[in-house]
């Protein structure tokens, strides 16, 4: 029998969940506590330049081409991707390593900076695209009800990965720090350090170097709009500017929501907002975990994130680029061990423009900057200038090119905005880390037990950070809640 179902939060777990639970014919509706779709993924527009606000990196196509090929729907009918090539640069203090579009090629820039390793790295990634396959087929596509969904014949004889860390695999088998750095970069979309990561993630290096980056023309923004095409084509509605206040719950038993402090009747509520936020929304009594649970998670870094016009054009700066100029793991202890600023952070810039020519007026750059940072820092505008200061100086030194006196304008991101914008936990802006005690069914539920009909998705529920999981977050909590309608 068909449900009323809302939803709250328009991010990618939270579109996808809404496309299969009307496409199983229940009546869905989201509301977006923001002015605009999207989540994280929202876009921002000034002056000609257009910037991802969030999620800037395509990987894994094949998991996006799965979701609209549940719905008899290709990716290419909703946006266009190009194959990056460079994938993406890595700048080190005294030189730029170049990840090209093919094992190949990844494969002779290995050569070039540790001999012999270039056959190391084909076994390493032939290895990854093995657990690729095994996680992709047997573990995230479980919903993480039972320790016994990660017991397959698959995994039963790679017990010891989960054991072991990323940092044992890399090292082992490669010496030369700047291709342990390249090779143990990936494990930071999964938000933590690779020396706490288990071995079995070591697939992200297939999806990196196997599968390749991508970039969709219009940016990341354009993925969301092709779902919120799809989602309302199968009858999906949509709020914006609604801020869900409460959740109402009547002998354990969920009513509704209410919006903008109005009453909406509901059988079943769906929260892809932040898992911790979303549980103040319940009277304390029916909230699953407490604050000294969410107190002890490891949870993936924040970010100080800048979106800047620059009024020419560049040379040397491919679309992404990763500034390891610094020490890599004095960064990570700094923000992981001790949850402080970084005094030398690694960064990463991305011109978007460099690729597509829509992204910035003729003539023109967009930069999009990040630096990882631990969640719950001090956040203020000294602070956020301090470290613009530190990237600019550093990639002007490096690249030999003044980008400072090119700026157009600036506008800044950071754990206060984190935290207003998505109701963020301590501001982290990828969720809660993937590591050995918080895989799969040690991670929060989907489904609520204390609340009948209440369930979440996301980043902080199964299968963890990124933005392929979301979409396949979103997925399992749909089949839960079809499964238990």
């Amino acid at each position: 029998m068909p449900k009323t179902i809302t939803i709250l939060g328009s991010g990618f777990s939270s579109l996808a969940a809404a496309s299969y639970l009307a496409q199983a014919g229940h009546k869905v509706q989201i509301f977006e506590k923001n002015s605009t779709l999207g989540g994280r993924a929202r876009q921002l527009k000034k002056k000609g330049f257009t910037f991802d606000m969030g999620p800037s990196w395509y990987w894994m196509p094949d998991v996006f081409e799965n979701f609209f090929n549940d719905f008899n729907k290709k990716a290419s009918d909703y946006y266009t991707l190009t194959k990056l090539n460079p994938a993406y640069q890595v700048w080190f203090a005294d030189e730029i390593v170049t990840i090209g579009d093919t094992l190949e090629k990844i494969a002779r820039e290995f050569e070039r900076i540790e001999k012999g390793s270039s056959k190391k790295l084909q076994k390493f990634i032939a290895k990854a695209a093995t657990n690729y396959n095994i996680a992709i087929n047997d573990i995230v596509n479980k919903p993480g009800l039972s320790p016994f969904e990660l017991v397959t014949p698959s995994t039963a004889v790679r017990v010891n990965q989960f054991f072991k860390t990323i940092s044992d695999d890399v090292r082992r088998d490669f010496k030369n720090e700047k291709l342990v750095s390249i090779l143990e970069f990936p494990v930071l979309f999964l938000g933590a350090k690779p020396s706490k990561t288990p071995a079995f993630y070591r697939f992200m290096n297939y999806a990196d170097f196997g599968l390749g980056t991508w970039h969709p023309q219009g940016g990341m923004h354009e993925v969301i709009k092709g779902m919120i095409a799809l989602a309302q084509s199968l009858g999906v509605v949509m709020h914006t500017d609604s801020n869900v206040n409460k959740i109402v719950v009547e002998q354990g038993v969920t009513l509704g929501v209410e919006v903008n402090g109005s009453f909406r009747e509901s059988d079943i509520v769906l929260s892809g907002a932040d898992y911790h936020h979303t549980e103040t929304l319940l009277d304390k009594q029916y909230r699953m975990y407490s604050e000294d649970y969410w107190e002890k998670r490891v949870f993936a870094p924040s970010s100080l994130l800048f979106y800047v016009g620059f009024d020419k054009k560049f040379e040397k700066v491919a679309h992404h680029n990763l500034f390891f100029d610094t020490d890599f793991t004095e960064h990570a202890r700094t923000i992981y061990d001790e949850g402080k600023w970084p005094e030398e952070p690694l960064f990463y810039a991305n011109f978007p423009s460099v690729t597509d020519k829509n992204m910035a007026p003729a003539g023109k750059e967009n930069g999009f900057f990040l630096i990882p940072i631990a969640p719950g820092v001090e956040d203020t505008p000294v602070l956020r200038e301090q470290y613009f200061d530190i990237i600019m100086a550093r990639m002007e030194k490096l690249s030999g090119q003044d980008f400072t006196n090119h700026i157009e304008f600036k506008e800044s991101f950071c754990v206060n905005d984190f935290i207003s914008e998505y109701n963020s936990y301590k501001g982290n802006a990828y969720g809660m880390a993937n590591t050995l005690r918080q895989t799969a069914f040690l991670r929060p539920k989907l489904k609520s037990k204390k609340v009948k009909n209440l369930y979440f998705t996301g980043q902080l529920t199964v299968p963890g950070p990124g933005v392929p999981p979301s979409l396949i977050s979103g997925k399992l909590t749909a089949q839960l809640i079809i499964k238990n309608n």
